[in-house]
């Protein structure tokens, strides 16, 4: 057995090799007096290898803030990252929206900068077809009892429900925005949302009117001004939590004319819709007597004589 004296690293007949065919080439040595060396090669190996776990922790934070790709708006990537959430995240929304608390910002605790569209645009949608298909049954139900009532779909309601619903989701917030981006150059101290988180937060507010649509289909005047009032305030409140905190640092004028404007056109989209779509009828209209209806009436009147 060899003793620990002759246990010496050997040289490799390729090493060897290399180092006949290229003399200038830099070696590491084992020995003592080549140790700072050796820590300093180290050292930079450290170094790349917290640069890269530098790198790919940068690209994380990056994926988990949500921010989307600065890709053209004129490729699919582009419009396809503000549909990229999963059914839970969008059902977590959903809930925060038609169950709103005060002291949770919609935007800072449910969106976490991470806004979607589709969302927003199957609720619209949805809600187009629930209101008109809804005011079509209402309508019918009110009048199945009048004989002189002879009832035909109004598609027509569809398409007047799709431009009032999505003019609602896209201009008030479109103007929101441009209000709020505008004060913040003027007043330093207040803050604001992106176009996204704009859209977003009014798409989801509008989901409490689905069911509500629903069940204004009962034929009872009451009720119905009752669910909107009800639908009102909830969705109203995921508004108002939500933008208060952005113009409250705002001249006190300022501040409550935009909350209490965004509370108006709310209100007018629910009244209109509610006015427009379930209308009860006063009276219908009488159908006017034909010459054939006149000539029976006045044979009739003959043979009585």
């Amino acid at each position: 057995m060899a003793s620990p004296n002759n246990l010496q690293f050997q040289e490799f007949e390729e090493a060897a090799e290399l180092l006949s065919a290229d003399p200038g080439a830099s070696t590491l040595s084992m020995s003592g007096s080549n140790t700072p060396s050796t820590t300093a090669s180290a050292g930079e190996d450290v170094k790349l290898d917290l640069s890269e776990d530098e790198e790919g922790q940068q690209e994380s934070s990056e994926l988990l803030g949500g921010q989307k790709p600065s890709g053209g708006f004129w490729t699919f990537e582009y419009y396809q990252s503000f549909f990229n959430v999963d059914t839970m995240q969008v059902l977590d929304r959903v809930k925060g929206s038609v169950m709103p608390q005060p002291g949770r910002n919609f935007i800072k605790y449910y969106l976490r900068s991470n806004p979607d569209l589709y969302g927003p645009f199957w609720i619209c949608v949805t809600l187009v077809f629930s209101v008109a298909i809804s005011g079509n049954l209402s309508t019918f139900l009110v009048e199945r009892g009048n004989p002189a009532f002879h009832y035909r779909p109004q598609f027509h309601r569809v398409t007047i429900a799709a431009v009032v619903i999505f003019m609602y989701a896209w201009l008030v917030p479109i103007g929101l925005w441009g209000f709020l981006t505008w004060r913040q150059g003027a007043e330093r101290q207040i803050g604001g949302y992106s176009f996204l988180e704009t859209v977003c937060v009014y798409g989801y507010s509008l989901f409490i009117y689905i069911p509500t649509s629903v069940l204004w289909i009962i034929p009872y005047d009451w009720l119905r001004w009752t669910l909107i009032l009800i639908a009102m305030v909830i969705s109203g409140s995921v508004l108002v939590l939500t933008f208060w905190p952005v113009v409250r640092d705002d001249t006190k004028v300022t501040a409550v004319a935009t909350v209490v404007t965004i509370v108006v056109l709310h209100t007018l989209l629910a009244v209109g819709c509610k006015l427009y779509f379930f209308q009860t009828a006063a009276s219908t209209p009488t159908a006017l007597p034909t010459s054939s209806t006149l000539h029976n009436h006045t044979t009739l009147a003959v043979k009585t004589n």
